[in-house]
């Protein structure tokens, strides 16, 4: 392990999403999430953030974002504040060109979870310290730092061999994350969703341009079959996003049940290594008020919606794993990012 990391052509970047970020960035940041999970896990983390402050503005609330972006800044000796529309002025009355000229000023990174792609590029534009995507309606990067790391514990070797479906609603900004993520990086990329919930034209043009440069396969189908023979993983999402009314379940419910995440879905992979992967929270049960009332509305899906029970608590379900590396990987976002040489133990020497 490395006592020093090389990371400075990250320092002061924003994360708006990976359109930017080339795969020498991604996997830099990888490489260094990883080396900060061993440190973590042996007590010996060296506390880079010291003295840095990070603004957290959330719009949409979150389990695993917040957690891992205070919790992250808390083990690297840093310290960071939640700000919301009930406890400021965000959203009712300062502009968000004016919060971020504001926070810019008293933090040294800001991140936002929201709707809006063009609110968090307008932070970026004028708050003159890092901007974090952290989730919006287009985009959603911090969560494929967490899921590229996954596969690579899952199924080691370069990037570029690894294959993987996404199955469900795809014009959302896990489908064009996850189209992305794989263009940039080399990957086998497979799309199964109803044709009208394909990521958008403009976009999946871009990352065929990407895939170009990089030896991406990508492939867009409303062929579950097609799609998953093969994979190494299988990934999939909530059907109906944070914010759309709930009267949206029924019509989605019915277009969407085709790409269930089933045992017949992970069988025709025909792959006994296949591995399922969602970014949570799943309603693969009965156990949240709007699962409850959606299964009691549908009795057809009393195993789950997006992904069946069966297959949530699997063997070949690694969703806690993903969930555990949102911690380690944004930890590396921040600290590449916020310290111009970063340091992973205690017990290293002085950066090189």
């Amino acid at each position: 392990m490395t006592d020093a990391v090389k990371t400075s052509s990250l320092y002061g970047r924003h994360l708006l999403s990976l359109l930017d970020w080339s795969a020498e960035d991604i996997l830099g940041v990888l490489d260094l999430a990883a080396q900060l999970k061993g440190a973590r896990r042996e007590r010996q983390e060296y506390p880079n953030l010291h003295g840095r402050n990070l603004a957290m503005i959330f719009e949409k609330g979150s389990t695993r974002t917040r957690s891992a972006f205070e919790l992250g800044m808390l083990d690297q000796g840093g310290h960071a504040v939640y700000l919301d529309s009930q406890g400021s002025h965000i959203y009712s009355k300062e502009s968000n060109k004016d919060t971020a000229r504001v926070l810019g000023r008293m933090y040294d990174g800001i991140m936002y979870r929201g709707r809006l792609q063009r609110t968090v590029q307008e932070l970026a534009d004028h708050a003159g310290v890092p901007v974090y995507n952290a989730l919006t309606d287009d985009f959603h990067p911090t969560q494929m730092f967490a899921d590229m790391l996954t596969m690579l514990e899952h199924r080691p070797g370069p990037a570029g061999d690894i294959a993987y479906a996404y199955l469900g609603d795809a014009r959302n900004n896990m489908g064009n994350s996850l189209l992305l993520l794989g263009a940039k990086l080399g990957m086998d990329v497979r799309i199964a969703a109803p044709r009208d919930l394909w990521p958008e034209d403009a976009h999946v043009a871009r990352c065929r341009e990407f895939a170009t440069q990089s030896g991406a396969r990508l492939t867009l189908t409303e062929d579950v079959a097609e799609a998953v023979r093969g994979a190494d993983f299988i990934h999939t999402d909530v059907w109906v996003s944070m914010g759309e009314p709930v009267e949206t379940w029924g019509e989605r419910i019915g277009r969407l049940l085709p790409y269930q995440v089933n045992s017949a879905v992970m069988a025709a992979a025909q792959n006994p290594d296949v591995r399922f992967m969602h970014c949570l929270p799943a309603f693969h049960n009965a156990a949240t008020r709007l699962g409850a009332e959606l299964m009691r509305q549908h009795p057809h899906l009393s195993g789950g919606l997006e992904v069946t029970d069966e297959v949530f608590e699997s063997p070949a379900s690694v969703v806690f794993d993903q969930s555990e590396n949102r911690l380690h990987t944004i930890k590396a976002l921040l600290v590449a990012t916020l310290c111009p040489q970063p340091r992973v133990r205690l017990d290293a020497g002085p950066p090189a």
